[in-house]
């Protein structure tokens, strides 16, 4: 685990001297699809250019299980999702939904409050890790307006998040009252939207 984070500090990612892209759309999507203009946030610009692996070209049209393992922002992520039997694929059948996704850094802060062990032995329990990840799935598409809409979102795992800020610069509150903000928001693949936070979200209880 140590080498997937890649060099990812607890830190949120310093924002570019430019935006990537435009702010997202201030009307929600109905249907939550994004494309490649209405992504945001001040870690896109670390995502890989053009045609390559884990660029916003590359991610659009897979699943999003398969289009988070090219992504070099979440690679400790994806070697959790690896860890639950059928996870990945069970993302990559799901017909539409929003995944908030932390990217390295925050696995690192939650490695860090646990310890080594007990992050072991984390991602060595399937149903506990299995429930974790899956609290970070909504069972609705979402783009960066609809979720500030919607206010509050329900999980795949069950437990909700509260969603505030702006369509420009949303925060994510999970069950035990944390904020993660969106460093790079609204990516779109095949079957869902995309949101990399900078906090592992925590259910109640």
């Amino acid at each position: 685990m140590d080498g997937e984070a890649g060099g990812a500090t607890p830190s949120a990612p310093a924002a570019p001297a430019a935006p990537m892209t435009s702010a997202p759309a201030a009307a929600a999507a109905a249907d939550g699809v994004t494309t490649n203009a209405d992504v945001f946030g001040p870690a896109c610009s670390q995502l890989p250019q053009g045609d390559e692996p884990g660029s916003l070209n590359s991610m659009g049209p897979q699943p999003v299980a398969t289009a988070a393992s090219t992504n070099p922002l979440l690679s400790t992520l994806v070697t959790a999702v690896g860890q639950v039997d059928g996870l990945a694929d069970t993302l990559n059948s799901q017909e539409a939904i929003t995944v908030f996704a932390p990217y390295n850094g925050a696995f690192d802060e939650v490695k860090a409050a646990l310890g080594d062990q007990a992050f072991t032995e984390l991602l060595g329990n399937q149903e506990q890790l299995g429930g974790l990840l899956s609290y970070h799935v909504v069972p609705k598409r979402y783009d960066a307006a609809g979720l500030v809409e919607a206010a509050t979102v329900t999980e795949l795992a069950g437990g909700d998040v509260t969603i505030g800020g702006t369509p420009e610069a949303p925060t994510v509150t999970d069950g035990m009252g944390n904020t993660a903000n969106v460093l790079c928001g609204n990516i779109p693949t095949e079957n869902a939207t995309v949101f990399v936070i900078d906090k592992v979200l925590m259910p109640a209880g």
